[in-house]
């Protein structure tokens, strides 16, 4: 069950609307640990202060942010937590817009939002009035040490919050200029009718990381002594577009018969 990791308000107009958020998504990627080579024990990281050539713990470390060159202004949890922004403790909506409108570009997280026990009934009211004019929130707010833009849509009964990347952290694709061949119709034509014959309903339950199944296996061959069979890479053959565009619509009306 998701945990709440942060609480506030959602502020929009007038109205605060009690709620917490929390994580939507996890990562289910094997972990590795860093051992030495020789006895595979795990190491022991150890900080080192040249200046004063003495070893210290992570206790005993400070966040400082360089001004000048080796010359640090140094902030506590305190100054992290009283920020002077409005969005500190607040879902801030800055206003709605239609979803279309934001580049999919832009998006970089989920979080769940759910309102307090006295925030049900606002609560209620946005996500409905959300539903009705097919609108999101624009909104910021603080956490994890950061004001992240994002975007507020319902979802069943609770809200989704995406946070969204800022504009400027939008690297531009004006620099990347590849070749413009020239397309006869029949290709277009051809690649249209490949497109529609592998069309389908977005099912995400039918797709795995395949590559973490395969590395367990490796893992589980490693531990029984096994021989582990590489397959050989794909050869890259050219060969005619049309040709292939055929195939591929003769294998995917094939692969459509048998579901």
């Amino acid at each position: 069950m998701p945990r709440a990791f942060w609480k506030g308000i959602i502020s929009f107009g007038l109205v605060a609307i009690p709620v917490k958020m929390s994580v939507a998504t996890e990562s289910t990627t094997m972990s590795f640990h860093l051992l030495h080579q020789k006895c595979l024990t795990r190491p022991r990281q150890v900080l080192h202060c040249e200046t004063d050539n003495e070893y210290f713990s992570i206790k005993d470390t400070v966040r400082g942010y360089e001004v000048q060159k080796e010359q640090f202004v140094v902030l506590e949890e305190g100054d992290f937590n009283n920020v002077p922004v409005k969005t500190t403790h607040a879902i801030e909506i800055a206003g709605f817009v239609d979803s279309k409108e934001i580049d999919p570009i832009y998006y970089y997280g989920c979080h769940y939002v759910e309102p307090e026990e006295l925030g049900a009934k606002p609560f209620c009211l946005l996500r409905e009035a959300l539903e009705k004019t097919e609108r999101v929130g624009i909104a910021k707010v603080v956490f994890q040490r950061r004001e992240h833009l994002c975007s507020l849509r319902p979802m069943e009964d609770i809200l989704v919050l995406h946070t969204l990347h800022y504009q400027n952290e939008i690297l531009s694709h004006k620099e990347i200029s590849p070749s413009k061949p020239k397309v006869t119709a029949s290709e277009l034509d051809m690649a249209v009718s490949l497109i529609k014959a592998m069309s389908k309903s977005f099912r995400p339950e039918d797709y795995r990381d395949e590559y973490q199944d395969a590395l367990k296996q490796v893992v589980e061959a490693k531990l029984s002594g096994e021989k582990i069979i590489v397959p050989a890479e794909p050869k890259m053959e050219i060969v005619d577009l049309m040709s292939a565009l055929r195939a591929s619509i003769e294998s995917a009306k094939k692969a459509t018969s048998l579901r």
